[in-house]
């Protein structure tokens, strides 16, 4: 009798929370059905790896809903601010796979924004403040105790109006006086105590030039910039819950401005926050990078021990590995400290299936096989990926005399070594099987060359090399490799967590800077190795093209190097180690 098969259950759709809020709203129709998103840095540095979390979901969300994400720029604090760091944000942004639709500058906004103020004062929801920073701060109460109203808190609209024209003229000393929101010093939300909306700096903008003099604080431009660009869903990190209820008073209030106050609750941003992407052993944010940059801890803000995007591009990671990682973790909400062995196992698996294998020798001695012939050579063919045969292969040169890893020969070896000793055959491979005979010494003890035979009826893919041999080494033939350049990289920092270090640091000893971060730098974070060898093959192939040095680990091309002297950068190891 034949058994009716059962229905396959259709395998349920894994969604974060943040995907299913949106999956929601649009099945509820909020703002029309529409989905649009942003990703919004400050162009004041080079993006970091938790950037790389913010940018997956910004733009990964708006992909998978058929909606779109616009990428701003936050340019209102014209003093830190640059093209260059635009330029590099767009590169990391495109790098990651992700493309945007529009590109803003929340300066595109500066006339509505100022506009928006006026308004604000006229309808007596905000006014100048001429007190000190460290008086307003006085009044600011603690989160337990309600603050105290500005003596210029009532003061008259046209008042306010006249020195608020007055802070934009460029005659203004910064300082002297601020846009304040009146809205209630008594709120347990320390937000809502009369936050700034404007403060005066004087400076040329880069893109508006010296049109404007007092410019918008990021609270009082975010969400308007949001409203007026009509983002849908304004995602952010954990830090903001707090800013929430201002985001959406603000918004309620440019809804109103816009002649849309009866209908608060539709065609509205609304704000939604997911947990940061923090690791352990490293430290993030762009002010503490650019320290390190400045004060030449690192070679520049794509030295690949800092932790952002350039850095890790440079350093060999993939942007599959980047994103595969991302995903692993998840979005929550609450913080947590990450591995950073879980990014590194997320490249390792990307990078076995996508390295080109090459051999490289890092710290060589010599073998000699006595009985090949001398000045004669043989191409062999090689793939370049076991993993990926449509690949291809590519040829490496063997000859009478080789290199080989030092670690890979013993004089005395103990019962657990396989490699080469004397009275041993070992597999070269992808070659031939070699009878280690003798080995000779320099007058200081150092090893001079090893003295080998091989079997010719060995070679690999022959019926020969099917003979069992305990032990396969790599090696390159002298005078067919390249002398080269790798960089070996370790963690940054001493400690697991370095910016609580740091903090306490600074506290108890009154120091800030470079000075609380050099305790906790680690002086071992770059060797450079030039003693090196590897085939001619690896050394010109592009900058940037994965690699695996066989049996040692990934790297990478850097963009230093050439094919006369090529430059690798070490990625990860072929397996986890074990230490810090």
């Amino acid at each position: 009798m034949n058994t009716p098969e059962l229905p396959v259950e259709e395998k349920k759709e894994q969604l974060n929370f943040i995907e299913q809020i949106v999956k929601d709203d649009l099945a509820a129709g909020k703002n029309g059905g529409r989905l649009q998103t942003r990703f919004p840095p400050e162009p004041n540095g080079y993006l970091h790896i938790g950037h790389a979390k913010a940018i997956a979901m910004d733009f990964g969300v708006a992909e998978k809903f058929g909606g779109v994400c616009n990428l701003r720029m936050d340019d209102t604090n014209p003093q830190k601010e640059d093209t260059e760091y635009v330029e590099a944000i767009k590169r990391d942004i495109e790098w990651l796979g992700f493309k945007w639709g529009n590109i803003y500058y929340a300066s595109d906004y500066f006339q509505d924004l100022w506009d928006f103020a006026v308004w604000c004062i006229k309808t007596g929801r905000a006014y100048v403040d001429e007190q000190t920073s460290e008086e307003i701060a006085q009044q600011k109460g603690t989160p337990t105790q309600a603050g105290t109203n500005s003596p210029y808190r009532d003061r008259p609209v046209e008042e306010s109006l006249a020195i608020f024209e007055e802070m934009n003229s460029g005659n203004m000393e910064p300082g002297k006086a601020i846009l304040r929101a009146k809205i209630d010093m008594a709120s347990p939300n320390m937000h809502f105590r009369d936050p700034i909306m404007y403060r005066v700096l004087n400076l040329p903008h880069w893109r508006t030039g010296t049109k404007w003099n007092a410019y918008p604080m990021y609270d009082f431009t975010h969400g308007q910039s949001d409203y007026l660009e009509g983002v849908t869903h304004s995602i952010c990190t954990l830090e903001f819950v707090p800013h929430r209820d201002l985001y959406d008073l603000f918004v309620n209030w440019i809804k109103e401005w816009k002649g849309e106050g009866d209908n608060l609750d539709d065609n509205r941003p609304r704000q939604f926050e997911f947990n940061k992407l923090n690791l352990n052993y490293t430290l993030m944010s762009k002010r503490n990078l650019l320290i390190l940059t400045k004060e030449g801890v690192v070679n520049g803000w794509d030295d690949p021990r800092m932790p952002t995007i350039c850095g890790i591009r440079r350093r060999g990671y993939s942007p599959e590995s980047i994103l595969k990682f991302i995903d692993s973790i998840g979005y929550t909400t609450f913080d947590a400290l990450n591995d950073v062995k879980l990014m590194e196992a997320a490249a390792r698996a990307n990078l076995n299936e996508r390295a080109t294998r090459v051999s490289a020798v890092l710290d060589p001695v010599k073998v000699v096989i006595t009985n090949y012939p001398e000045g004669q050579t043989e191409e062999l063919e090689v793939q370049n990926n076991p993993e990926r045969p449509e690949d291809g292969t590519h040829t490496i040169t063997f000859g009478r005399e080789l290199w080989i890893e030092r670690e890979d020969f013993k004089a005395e070896p103990d019962k657990k070594f396989f490699r080469m000793y004397p009275g041993k055959e070992t597999r070269l491979k992808s070659a031939y099987i070699v009878d280690c005979k003798a080995v000779h010494y320099k007058e200081d003890g150092e090893i001079d060359w090893i003295e080998c035979t091989y079997d010719p009826n060995s070679k690999a893919g022959t019926e020969g090399a099917n003979r069992k041999v305990k032990g396969t080494i790599h090696w390159l033939t002298v005078g067919e490799c390249v002398p080269a350049e790798v960089r070996n990289y370790e963690c940054l920092w001493t400690c697991e967590n370095p910016r609580d270090a740091i903090k306490q640091y600074e506290k108890e000893n009154g120091v800030r800077g470079i000075d609380a971060m050099r305790p906790f730098l680690n002086p071992n974070s770059l060797s450079v190795n030039k003693k090196a060898y590897v085939e001619k093959f690896a050394a010109e192939l592009p900058a940037l093209t994965y690699l695996q040095f066989q049996r040692i680990g990934y790297f990478n091309v850097d963009p230093d190097s050439t094919p006369e002297h090529p430059v690798f950068n070490s990625t990860v190891g072929l397996k986890d180690s074990k230490g810090k």
